[in-house]
């Protein structure tokens, strides 16, 4: 055993000690840091406006501070921008992670001292704590990568800004800097098919032992090795043991990666975004990811069949109950306060409190009163993948509200087949059957003649990627929506379907 191995070992085993305390004690630790959150930043403008020396308890919080989005708070992001100290948390931020805003163009999330050393620890904290339960420590001795954005940095008033995983990227220890690819020239390569493509060169010789990114960009990349060496990716990286993802549901990429590699190999799951990093999979035997809940983050939740009522009850952790689709809402030592960062979650267990990503609260259809949700359509695929012969790529789902002439409205799922099902008809029984099990207003619609059943459109290989080029966003941290409420996603993606 390498001496890295054996300090990954012992660092893994203080690391999991530490953990253990506040999972172990988390009301505790929610309520301590939600007092510390509120006395740093009472002085700052955002305090000032909202009366945090007033603020005694989570009931004061919910009485001073509403839920904002985005736009509820960009007044004071603006301030930030521009240079001003002392609005949303004390002094300035370290960076701005900069997105694309869904309606108000750019977005320039903040990001401190002590956000950014959170955000870091838990990318650490993810790989020692598979090591502590596994045992497994010779992927450290290869190489590595993360299918990234560009790390390279602009400025904006003295306050540096990029994407969160290009800033990520200074922060990768020194000890595994020489294990890290792609090179820092190509990592700044913007365009996203190059930069694939140079990366290929870079590592199809390498000893590739831990590879991640979001799984659509990973298969985008395996593919291209396999084009480039025609090996399977588990021959061309003998010692390849785990791959790591976050930003979607792995399972219904599961089947295709694992033809890819050939074999399978373990695979982590993370919860991060560019407003903080939420939660990772503690466990290689139980599903879901361990909340992390002594992160400069303080956690509250709305159901989401409540949000958009005019006074939704906001919750807390010790109020949360199990299988129940929740809004989480944020506030952290990064400056974001009562924010809805748009993702919805599902505790599967309170000891320890683990959750799964559901979906977007945006992102759902409802166009019938149904209410269906990202978890339900992706636990569907899933299915039809286990039960037929089918490989599949990338997929999303659309109402179809008008059809041609007498036909009832549908769900219409647009699909590319890496290899299309032998039996199509059983393929969208099963995804049809599945949505009904899962959604009780899905049934009634069907049943009640309302809603025919689902629809396939085939799209082309390489479709998804060519709908995602068009709209810019390519490849790094960008993925396909899941589900949308109308048609827009739908009238592009129907440009790129298999013509019968």
């Amino acid at each position: 055993m390498s001496l890295k191995s054996i300090g990954a070992k012992i660092f893994a085993k203080r690391i999991a000690k530490e953990t253990s305390k506040w999972v172990n004690n988390p009301i505790e630790t929610q309520e301590k840091l939600f007092t510390e959150l509120i006395q740093n930043a009472k002085n700052t403008a955002f305090g000032k406006d909202h009366k945090f020396a007033d603020i005694k308890s989570h009931a004061d919080f919910v009485n001073h501070v509403p839920v904002r989005d985005y736009e509820g708070l960009k007044g004071y992001v603006e301030q930030v921008v521009a240079g001003k100290e002392n609005v949303l948390w004390p002094g300035k931020p370290l960076y701005f992670a900069k997105t694309s805003g869904t309606t108000s163009g750019a977005k320039y999330i903040p990001i401190t001292k002590a956000s950014i050393k959170h955000q870091v620890e838990a990318s650490r904290n993810a790989i020692l704590n598979y090591i502590h339960e596994t045992g497994n420590t010779s992927f450290v001795n290869g190489k590595m990568i993360f299918l990234q954005g560009s790390p390279e940095m602009q400025e904006k008033n003295g306050i540096q800004f990029g994407r969160l995983s290009g800033i990520s990227a200074h922060y990768v220890p020194n000890y595994l800097q020489k294990n890290r690819l792609p090179s820092w020239k190509t990592n700044c390569i913007e365009d996203w098919e190059t930069k694939v493509n140079a990366i290929v060169e870079e590592t199809r010789q390498e000893d590739m032992t831990v590879i991640a990114g979001i799984p659509s960009w990973v298969q985008m990349y395996f593919e291209k090795l396999q084009e480039r060496t025609n090996q399977n990716i588990g021959d061309l990286f003998k010692n390849f043991q785990l791959f790591i993802y976050g930003g979607v549901n792995y399972e219904p990429y599961r089947s295709k990666f694992e033809n890819l590699i050939g074999r399978k190999v373990d695979s982590i799951e993370l919860f991060p975004a560019s407003e903080g990093f939420f939660a990772y999979q503690n466990s290689q035997k139980e599903k879901g990811m361990l909340l992390l809940l002594n992160s400069g983050i303080f956690y509250e939740f709305i159901k989401a069949d409540e949000f958009f009522e005019e006074h939704p009850k906001r919750l807390t952790l010790k109020d949360v109950e199990l299988n129940v689709n929740y809004v989480m809402i944020i506030s952290t030592n990064a400056g974001l306060w009562a924010y809805n960062l748009g993702d919805t979650i599902q505790f599967i267990s309170v000891k320890p409190y683990k959750v799964i990503v559901s979906g977007r609260i945006k992102h759902f259809i409802s166009a019938f009163g149904e209410h269906v949700i990202a978890k339900e359509v992706e636990q569907a695929m899933q299915e039809a993948i286990a039960s037929s012969d089918a490989l599949v790529n990338e997929f999303t789902v659309a109402p179809q509200i008008t059809p041609d002439g007498d036909q009832l409205p549908y769900h219409e799922w647009f699909i590319e087949f890496e290899k299309s099902p032998t039996d199509t008809a059983a393929f969208i029984q099963t995804l049809d059957s599945s949505l009904q099990k899962q959604n009780s207003y899905y049934f009634d619609l069907i049943d009640g003649k309302i809603l025919q059943t689902l629809k396939i459109t085939a799209i082309k290989k390489g479709g998804f990627q060519a709908y995602m080029k068009a709209i810019g966003k390519l490849g790094g941290q960008n993925k396909v929506q899941r589900l949308s409420n109308d048609r827009k996603v739908a009238e592009v993606l129907s440009l790129q379907k298999v013509e019968a």
